[in-house]
Parts: structure tokens; C-alpha cells; sequence
């Protein structure tokens, strides 16, 4: 009799343990001791009544089909009455076997890429995600939505925070600088300009560039007064008119600096789209004006400098994330709820989109088996022959015994329907 199993088995969706096989394998024994007591009752009775014999036959036909059965199965898990007769206790004795032939059915029935292609093309990953992710909010009550975005969140942080952000800002860095090195900026950079003067967009910038003139000249007026105190002659400068110059000198370009920025027709603002307009003409034609562009993004490329400052960026960035995803008053689970439920939605409605993600989904299934197949079905072989007899025995029979119970009632009963023929037979011819 197998030992009860402490964890319940599943089969074919439903959880299944050694006690309901047992239960019945009660009611199948019972069935055949109840034969077995028929016939012993009946057998003085056979010239009674031609019933009888009828009774008779048919409870000695089902106490020889159930016993039968009775062998077979048990010849499945172990050795009937304990003796070693050959060729029972067969799934203990050719677990090994069974192991490398389970491995191979799995191998060649459900790993092969023409058999995971099949059945990807037939599943809409992309669109049965969208809805899993669209429908996320709404099921469950409001604590179990922040217990998963609470989740979700904690997940995010922990991963940052096992990321070696020098490392990974080093990569990213050269990752950019890849990119960067190939895009060639010169001719973007002068379409840019071009576009934002054809739009108007330029003269913001020139307002601010103004302003920035005059708060720089108002920074330094001392600097710039002793600079026309030193220039001046030294008669000048026993006279007092060093002084008087430098605040004409200053008065004047703040007075400039006002004209150009209340009119928009200055002819100062009219040089400087001359010369924005020169510039992104040069920016996309003119090579020597492009190779100096060039020159200067490598320097800016190979500078430490750089290098430094995007480390203390990327670290910045990361640690932001960080306090973001632990703080609860943060609302990050509000928008990773947002975000999850609009993603969702693209997912159901963007046909084009689920056509790419199954694609990919199904290339990657595809590759899995084609790379690691071999290895599951050896994982699959290895812990089956792991398991000891007992252990296999149990599971086995666990998950079908009851099953196989009922071929011992079904043996039982067909064997005495089968007696019962015979005997009508027997009799009446």
C-alpha cells in the first residue's frame, strides 16, 4: 500500500492525492471480496434454481476478471503480495527509463522549433497581454492595486540598486558616444537653424542672448571700467575723464542692448540673422566650417571630463529613481498604474504592434528550444532519475491510481457480465 504523500499532486488541472486512489482502492477490493463471498454462497445453491447458477457464474467470472486486474495494477507500482515475481514492480524497476523515454517524448512532441512555431502562430501574446494589463486596476479592491504597484515599485528599486552604476554608466556613456561618434551633427545642426529662422522661432533666442549681454555687462562693470581706466591715456586719467568715458562706454552699450531688444527691426538683430543664417548654410556646405564640427564633437567625445559628468548624472538619475519608488506620497504607483493600463490598451488596439511583439515572442520561444531543449528535457530526465522508487511509486500513483482503480471495478464487473454469457451459452446450448 503506497504512502500517503504529504504535498497534494495535480492532474489534468485537478489536485489529486494517494487518499482518493486509496478510497478507490477500497472499493474495488470490496467489490471483489464481495464476489468472492457470492460465489462461495451460491455455489451449493447452482442446483436450486437455474438463477443460481446465473448468480454463480457471474460472481466466479468477476472474481477472476477483478483479480486479474488486481495483478496488473499492482504489478504497476510494486510486487504483488510482496513477492518477486518477474516483470511486476515495473515503474520502480525502469525508472531510469521511463526518465529517458519521458525526456524524449518532451523532446520530440513539444520542444522542437517547427512544433513551438506552430503553436506560437496560433496565440495572440501581444493582444492577451494588452488585456491582462488594461484590465489590472480594476480587479481586486483598492489594497490589492497597491500591493502591486507597492510591489512593482520595491522590484525597481532593489534591481537600481543591484545595478553597478559605474559600470552601467560606463556603458551606457560609450554606448552614446557609439552613436554619437556616427551621427554626423554639422548638417542637422544647420537644418535646425534653418528651419527655426524660416519659423521665427530664432528670436527668443536672440532676446535672451541680449538679456544675458546686459546681466554679464552689469556683473562686471568694475572689471570692464578698469580696463578703459588702463587703456586711457595718463592725462586722461589725472583729469578725471577715464571715469567719465567708462560710464559712457557703459551707458551706451546698455543703451545698444535695449534698442535691440524693444525693436525688431535693429539692424544689429538683422547682423546677427545674417550670420545665423551663414552659419547654417556653412554647417551643411561648407567643409572646413563641417570638419571643425567634427573636430570638436571627438575632443568633446574623448574629454574625462565628459566622462565624469555623465557618471554623476546617470548616478543622480538612478538615486532619484530609487527614493521615488520607496516613497508612497511619491505617486509613482499611480502613474506605473496609468502607465501599465495605457500600455494595455495600445496592446489590444494596435494591430501592427501585436504583430511585431508575437513575432518576437515566437522567435524567442523558437530560439529557447532550438538552444536550450536539450538541456529541459535533460533537467526533466535527471530529476526523475534523482527520485528514489518509493518517491516515484508514490507520485505516479498518486496522480493515476484512482484511475486505475476503476479498470479493476470495470474488470470486475465485465468479467462477471462475460460469465454470465457463458454460462447462458453453456446452458441453453
Amino acid at each position: 500500500m503506497a504512502t500517503r504523500l504529504t504535498r497534494p499532486l495535480t492532474f489534468g488541472g485537478q489536485p489529486l492525492t494517494v487518499d482518493r486512489a486509496k478510497r478507490m482502492r477500497w472499493t474495488a477490493t470490496g467489490m471483489l471480496a464481495a464476489m468472492a463471498v457470492i460465489f462461495i454462497a451460491t455455489h451449493g445453491l447452482v442446483a436450486a434454481h437455474p438463477v443460481w447458477g446465473y448468480v454463480n457464474a457471474f460472481a466466479e467470472a468477476a472474481m477472476v476478471g477483478g483479480l486479474a486486474d488486481w495483478f496488473a495494477v499492482t504489478a504497476l507500482f510494486r510486487h504483488p503480495l510482496g513477492l518477486p515475481i518477474p516483470h511486476t514492480a515495473i515503474i520502480p524497476e525502469n525508472k531510469d527509463r521511463i526518465a529517458d523515454t519521458m525526456a524524449a517524448f518532451l523532446r520530440e512532441n513539444f520542444l522542437t522549433p517547427a512544433v513551438v512555431a506552430r503553436r506560437m502562430s496560433g496565440m495572440n501574446v501581444a493582444k492577451a497581454a494588452g488585456e491582462f494589463l488594461a484590465t489590472a486596476p480594476e480587479r481586486g479592491g483598492p489594497d490589492e492595486r497597491s500591493r502591486i504597484t507597492s510591489g512593482a515599485a520595491e522590484l525597481l528599486a532593489e534591481v537600481l540598486e543591484s545595478l553597478d552604476p559605474d559600470r552601467l554608466g560606463n556603458q551606457v556613456r560609450a554606448g552614446l558616444a557609439g552613436q554619437l561618434a556616427k551621427l554626423d551633427i554639422a548638417p542637422l545642426a544647420g537644418r535646425m537653424i534653418e528651419t527655426t529662422m524660416v519659423d521665427r522661432r530664432h528670436q527668443p533666442l536672440i532676446d535672451g542672448f541680449v538679456r544675458w549681454a546686459g546681466l554679464t555687462i552689469e556683473d562686471n562693470e568694475e572689471t570692464l571700467r578698469d580696463i578703459i581706466h588702463q587703456r586711457v591715456s595718463g592725462v586722461l586719467r589725472w583729469a578725471g575723464i577715464d571715469k567719465t568715458i567708462s560710464t559712457s562706454v557703459l551707458d551706451g552699450l546698455y543703451k545698444l542692448l535695449a534698442e535691440v531688444l524693444v525693436n525688431p527691426d535693429h539692424p544689429l538683430r538683422g547682423k546677427i540673422e545674417e550670420g545665423l543664417a551663414k552659419l547654417g548654410q556653412d554647417l551643411q556646405h561648407d567643409p572646413e566650417t563641417r570638419a571643425k564640427v567634427e573636430e570638436m564633437k571627438r575632443d568633446l567625445i574623448a574629454n574625462p571630463a565628459v566622462a565624469v559628468w555623465w557618471t554623476g548624472v546617470w548616478e543622480r538619475i538612478r538615486q532619484s529613481l530609487i527614493r521615488r519608488a520607496r516613497d508612497p506620497e511619491s505617486g509613482m504607483g499611480e502613474d506605473m498604474r496609468t502607465m501599465l493600463a495605457e500600455l494595455g490598451q495600445a496592446l489590444q488596439q494596435d494591430a501592427r504592434l501585436q504583430h511585431q511583439i508575437n513575432r518576437f515572442a515566437r522567435r524567442t520561444m523558437v530560439g529557447v528550444a532550438t538552444r536550450y531543449g536539450d538541456q529541459i528535457v535533460r533537467l526533466v530526465s535527471e530529476t526523475v532519475k534523482r527520485w528514489d522508487a518509493r518517491t516515484i511509486t508514490d507520485r505516479v500513483e498518486g496522480a493515476v491510481g484512482r484511475d486505475l482503480q476503476f479498470i479493476r471495478i470495470n474488470g470486475t464487473l465485465v468479467g462477471g457480465l462475460v460469465g454470465m454469457t457463458l454460462h447462458f451459452l453453456t446452458t441453453v446450448l
